[in-house]
């Protein structure tokens, strides 16, 4: 999915004349003047915007490409309540466990009756959404019914679709999905999130979780505060730098060590989505890179907007230190890449947004 040509996939510029102020994006008071500095005009644009007028927007990438992340960023940026993000895979989890709720089967089932169309009737489906094994993918045109029941809870919020369409079957129905869900007048616009899977499958291998409060670092790229050696096996590990986990030893998902495997094929599908959406005519695009070459990096980015590696090693006392070094990994197509941290590509999100819309 990594394109590497400009011409077909252009590679935005962050860097900004005048601005050699050094940000900490990984915090959020950081992000705030990062943003400020490199897109402010853009927010500002996009707040009055936002005040009255929606768009949606399809985030259109492999899974675990960073879709949420980026959506969630954006809102971060132009501060407004007034935008959301919709991922179709947690509306079929949280319908599937609502059902359990009297009221919201009621409500459902009264939606269903007004707004879905399909081979099944209505009492059919909920019987296949309370049954169903969740591995498997409901049918689009539940998914479409199921979309617009979240969205009709949303009081005529700006959109970031995440999840849809998922394959090659649904690309169709995308395309009138801005009129099945009475946004008619409104722009939409399709996101491409170009991510290589050397980026996805080493975010996968090196990810944990603290036991105790459940947030996510990863070993090679998000380190703690905190890093400690187990002696037994030889390797390094994080712990939680949240003070009321007590430095807790943070732990690896059994599966992850085996990276994109377990979900290659699902990647695969995702690209062709993504390629055959690229050469779609008449909707607006915004392109999204994750990772830009080594060779054109400085003339691109700022070096504090590269993802940074995380190593370490024992002094002789042995104690651990960590070496931060710049990520480097091959796209694709083999081209030597650093992947950039995503307020990065949101800075790029948002000036094309506010291109799009034509503020």
């Amino acid at each position: 999915m990594t394109i590497t040509s400009p011409k077909e996939f252009p590679i935005f510029k962050t860097k900004t004349p005048g601005i050699t102020e050094r940000f900490d994006i990984t915090d959020t008071v950081g992000r705030k003047k990062y943003f400020e500095a490199k897109v402010g005009k853009e927010i500002e644009k996009l707040r009055e915007y936002l005040k009255k007028d929606t768009f949606i927007a399809f985030l259109l990438g492999k899974k675990n490409s960073g879709k949420g992340t980026y959506s969630k960023l954006f809102m971060e940026a132009v501060e407004s309540a007034n935008v959301g993000h919709v991922a179709v895979g947690d509306i079929v989890r949280d319908i599937h466990a609502g059902l359990d709720s009297h009221d919201h089967k009621t409500k459902l089932i009264e939606f269903l009756r007004g707004n879905y169309r399909g081979f099944h009737s209505v009492e059919e489906t909920i019987a296949l959404i309370e049954g169903r094994d969740q591995s498997s993918l409901v049918s689009t045109e539940l998914i479409i019914a199921l979309l617009k029941y979240e969205i009709s809870k949303r009081s005529r919020q700006a959109l970031f679709i995440d999840g849809f369409p998922r394959g090659l079957d649904q690309i169709s129905y995308s395309l009138f999905l801005r009129e099945l869900i009475g946004y008619r007048d409104d722009p939409d616009l399709l996101a491409f999130i170009s991510v290589p899977n050397a980026v996805i499958d080493e975010r996968i291998k090196y990810r944990v979780v603290c036991p105790i409060c459940k947030t996510p670092r990863n070993l090679k790229l998000m380190a703690t505060k905190y890093v400690g050696y187990d002696e037994k096996d030889g390797s390094f590990y994080l712990m939680c730098d949240n003070p009321s986990c007590n430095k807790a030893r943070m732990i690896r998902k059994e599966g992850d060590e085996l990276g994109i495997e377990p979900i290659r094929r699902r990647l695969e599908v995702d690209e062709e989505v993504f390629r055959q959406l690229l050469r779609l005519h008449g909707i607006s695009k915004v392109y999204l890179r994750n990772a830009i070459p080594t060779d054109v990096a400085k003339e691109y980015v700022d070096d504090y907007e590269l993802t940074p590696e995380y190593v370490y090693e024992r002094d002789a006392s042995g104690a651990v230190r960590t070496i931060e070094k710049p990520w480097t990994i091959e796209d694709d197509d083999g081209v030597l890449s650093y992947s950039l941290l995503p307020p990065a590509v949101v800075v790029s999100l948002i000036k094309q947004m506010a291109g799009v819309l034509r503020l």
